[in-house]
């Protein structure tokens, strides 16, 4: 049984993967903007917030970082709300980083402390498209700051890697997405469960193939 933080617990993926570590004997807790239903309450809108707000966390095994978003609503190369931009790029490139230097003292108490955070196939660099262009871009930067958190956690032995989720069947990936919720999840957690430290700065499909990024 492992003690596992899943952020961005009340839909989609993230609450997939809390139902699922649940089922399988896990210690999920997850967390909410608000806190509802015993959840954590954390926003991470301010990077520099997320260490006080993730203070009291206890004994953590897994960090998952899931939470993010898909906004702002205009977001074309030559139409783009840079204001919408920047939060983007701060909730879904820099507060991963913010959570898991804030749950990394904890971390390094488990006996097999493992990182995780969810990507996109859309960070793909060979993947040239114009639309959605500032989540695009997030996930890249995210997948490039969790290398960079791989390379220098690796003395201490503690893995990191990303996951590419696919295009899954969310409020975000909408009705006609291909992936189950609930498949992608428990594709996640067993790399979760695998994951060694030679595995460390990886990026792989939630199937568990390692894939370019």
């Amino acid at each position: 049984m492992a003690r596992i933080l899943v952020t961005g617990t009340n839909r989609g993926i993230g609450a997939a993967l809390f139902r699922n570590a649940q089922a399988a004997g896990h210690e999920p807790m997850g967390t909410t903007r608000d806190g509802r239903d015993q959840t954590v309450a954390l926003t991470l809108d301010d990077p520099d917030t997320i260490a006080t707000q993730l203070a009291e966390i206890g004994p953590l095994d897994i960090l998952i970082n899931n939470a993010g978003v898909i906004t702002p609503a205009r977001q074309w190369p030559l139409d783009m709300d840079f204001q919408g931009f920047s939060h983007c790029l701060s909730v879904n490139a820099i507060a991963p980083l913010a959570v898991a230097q804030a749950v990394l003292p904890r971390l390094r108490e488990s006996a097999a402390p493992k990182i995780l955070t969810i990507s996109s196939q859309m960070a793909w660099m060979g993947y040239r498209k114009a639309d959605r262009i500032a989540y695009r871009a997030s996930k890249a930067a995210v997948n490039k700051v969790m290398q960079g958190l791989a390379t220098a956690l690796e003395p201490e032995g503690i893995p990191v890697a990303l996951v590419d989720p696919g295009w899954v069947r969310t409020d975000m990936g909408g009705a006609a997405a291909d992936e189950d919720p609930d498949e992608v999840a428990k594709g996640i957690l067993a790399i979760a469960e695998r994951l060694t430290i030679q595995d460390t700065g990886k990026f792989f499909r939630f199937t568990g193939e390692e894939r370019e990024f």
